[in-house]
């Protein structure tokens, strides 16, 4: 498994509890795709989402997010994690 940090950017801000609800989606629609989405991070006045994930492969992360509740990341990097 590869750890993937993926980027929203959503026109005209986003709520936290909006983010809250597409995040429980994304749960629940994972484990159909060996995917495991870990946390996640929210700007709401900028309009921006930032979601830790590990997956095989940045596609299928995508996926989950396209079946769970159809957004998509904007772009999607592979990271590593250190403290």
């Amino acid at each position: 498994m590869s750890l993937f940090m993926d980027v929203h950017n959503i026109d005209g801000g986003v709520s936290v509890e909006d983010v809250a609800k597409a995040h429980e989606a994304d749960l629940a629609t994972q484990g159909a795709h060996g995917v495991n989405y870990l946390r996640y991070w929210v700007d709401e006045s900028a309009g921006k989402i930032f979601c830790l994930v590990e997956a095989e492969d940045a596609e299928s992360a995508n996926t989950v997010h396209r079946e769970a509740h159809g957004l998509v990341a904007d772009e999607i990097y592979a990271v590593s994690e250190h403290t």
